[in-house]
């Protein structure tokens, strides 16, 4: 017995918001004070407190780097937050006005190989969601 099978072509508009579009991202040179702030606050849930603090002094004397977006989020092992998460929402507006942001505070977890965002998660969102996957995100990393 012989299927015939039928091809459908279909047509999809995609309208100019939902599309990437090709930002030119401004970055800040440094991660700012209040970053560090938060950083510390966030790995306070994972280590005690001595570690967080002697994480995020390295940070502070650490060089700066790079990375794509991409990577960072295989090595985080975190999901991508929507548009509809207010924190994003925000970095997306900075990033459309041309407002610079912060870099990222990365941290290499030794207990299971991942990488973890100490500070940044809501700006990687919105620059790999909504403008590259491939886009190199400046930070820092210890």
């Amino acid at each position: 017995m012989l299927l015939k099978i039928k091809m459908i072509k279909t047509k999809v508009k995609v309208s100019k918001k939902s599309a990437k579009k090709k930002v030119n991202i401004k970055w800040l040179d440094k991660p700012e004070p209040h970053d560090y702030v938060a950083c510390e606050s966030y790995l306070n849930l994972i280590f005690d407190q001595i570690k967080s603090k002697n994480i995020v002094g390295r940070l502070k004397n650490a060089e700066m780097t790079r990375f794509k977006a991409k990577d960072i989020f295989r090595a985080s092992r975190l999901s991508l937050l929507g548009i509809s998460n207010s924190h994003v929402k925000s970095n997306l507006k900075k990033i459309n006005k041309g407002e610079k942001i912060s870099p990222l505070l990365l941290v290499r977890n030794p207990n299971d190989s991942s990488v973890i965002i100490g500070d940044g998660y809501h700006r990687l969102c919105a620059t790999y969601g909504y403008v590259s996957e491939d886009i190199i995100i400046p930070c820092k990393i210890v």
